[in-house]
């Protein structure tokens, strides 16, 4: 039992923590943590006990905690059994239970680190968080790192006096940091105290003017304020602080628009678009306020269809290509319209709308070919959508494929519910489908229902 017993020692002297109200982890010293004799720790107990931490390991906490009972009988005054008893109750939600059992760790081991980090997460999770906060305190104590607990504690119980007057003074002492800044800043938000968001990140500015963020979350507050100058102006010395930055031209290219100054948000444009750290949803942004611009400025489609083609060699978004197919729609340029939706299609089979936009202009264009093929991809993927029967069929009639028309719209006319319209559609294509197969009677059958449903819809 020599092995086991040395193996059971650096278990005990091995304890880590981690604390869910924050991410701070790191280990525990072990000179903190006071531990029952190994001599007394029975056969008995350590096969329970080690059971118990592979129970756990495989995430059966229940018969974890039916070994760690049978450790509590063997030795009743341990206070590691009782912290693993919590760990394991706290793993099953039950936060009762876990945080009794922390307690009578704590009783038996007082202000011991291990043990309260694991309380202030129990605390926190069963919603106790003035417990959470006063077990906090304690923690500071032991590391300074537990003001980050002790302030987004104070933050999810909406403290913010408390939290605020806690930043001024880790400020004052420690000089300020990103993440007391960001905290201020969040709290500011929440409270809508605009005038100290501001002042703050001109402060963070000043205290640091070479972390880019700031100025662009200046820009950003200035900017939803209306304040359209002073978001300029810090644009503009963002620019001169970091003269090869290109997330500053995210903030510049609007400005310059609003302005009319038509080259310079261009300019803009390019480098944002060209930008590899810049993210797609930033870029789709900007080009989608282009082509609002361009459908205002008809003048400028030729610096537009620049831009798109930079994009599209650098971004493959079926997002952008689905906005450009709807303003080139918009404009009635059906054919350009159709590329980017067969652009976007290409990548992302997924979207019914980039699929049925796609389907129903490849028909409106005489595109039978690719809307039979297309359809019955997209089938395959909404089997229970009507509209794509009904393309399918009207693809199959345009090339003469009667009888393959008419099993097909017959099939998708079940999926049809409480839809005039779209069965008036499917009347007359059943209709066209029985003329080419000679069907007169069926014909004229559908013609009919198609027409009194027309004089219902009226």
């Amino acid at each position: 039992m020599k092995i086991k017993g040395y193996i059971f020692k650096l278990i005990f002297f091995g304890i880590s923590s981690s604390s869910a109200v924050n991410a701070q982890e790191g280990e525990i010293p072990v000179q903190d943590v006071d531990v029952v004799d190994n001599t007394l720790a029975s056969d008995a107990f350590q096969e329970h006990f080690f059971e118990a931490l592979k129970q756990k390991a495989i995430e059966n906490y229940e018969k974890a905690i039916i070994e760690l009972k049978a450790c509590e009988k063997l030795q009743p005054n341990n206070a590691v059994v009782f912290f693993e008893l919590g760990k394991n109750y706290k793993l099953l939600k039950n936060f009762e239970l876990a945080i009794s059992n922390l307690q009578k760790a704590n009783r038996l081991q007082p202000n011991k680190e291990w043990v309260l980090v694991a309380l202030m997460e129990a605390y926190y999770f069963k919603g106790d968080t003035e417990q959470a906060i006063l077990t906090a305190q304690d923690l500071i104590a032991f590391n300074s790192k537990y003001y980050e607990n002790l302030a987004n504690l104070y933050f999810k119980s909406q403290q913010f006096d408390k939290l605020l007057a806690l930043l001024d003074d880790l400020d004052s002492k420690m000089g300020i940091d990103e993440f007391r800044k960001s905290l201020r800043l969040q709290v500011y938000a929440t409270t809508n105290n605009t005038s100290a968001q501001i002042e703050t990140l001109k402060e963070a500015i000043s205290a640091n003017p070479d972390i880019e963020t700031n100025y662009l979350s200046l820009i950003l507050v200035y900017s939803e304020e209306g304040m359209e100058k002073e978001a300029f102006e810090i644009s503009e010395q963002m620019r001169q602080a970091f003269p090869t930055s290109k997330v500053v031209h995210l903030a510049l290219y609007k400005f310059y628009l609003d302005a009319n100054n038509t080259a310079e948000a261009i300019k803009s444009m390019r480098i944002v678009l060209e930008a590899e750290e810049i993210d797609p949803e930033s870029k789709i942004k900007v080009l989608n306020d282009f082509l609002i611009f361009v459908n205002n400025n008809p003048s400028y489609e030729n610096e537009l269809k620049q831009v798109v083609e930079l994009f599209s060699e650098k971004e493959n978004s079926p997002e952008i290509y689905q906005k450009l197919g709807e303003f080139y729609l918009i404009n009635n340029d059906k054919q350009k319209a159709l590329t980017y939706f067969e652009l976007g299609i290409a990548v992302n089979l997924d979207n019914f709308e980039l699929l049925q936009n796609t389907l129903l202009l490849q028909l409106e264009l005489s595109k039978y070919e690719e809307a039979l093929k297309l359809s019955k991809t997209a089938l395959e993927i909404f089997p229970v959508q009507p509209i794509l029967y009904l393309i399918r069929g009207a693809a199959l009639n345009k090339l003469q494929a009667f009888r393959e028309a008419e099993e097909i719209l017959t099939f998708g006319l079940d999926y049809v519910i409480d839809n005039k319209i779209m069965k008036v559609d499917f009347y007359e294509q059943l209709s066209i489908a029985y003329a080419g197969l000679g069907n007169a009677q069926k014909t004229q059958e559908f013609l009919e229902m198609a027409n009194q449903l027309k004089k219902a819809a009226n």
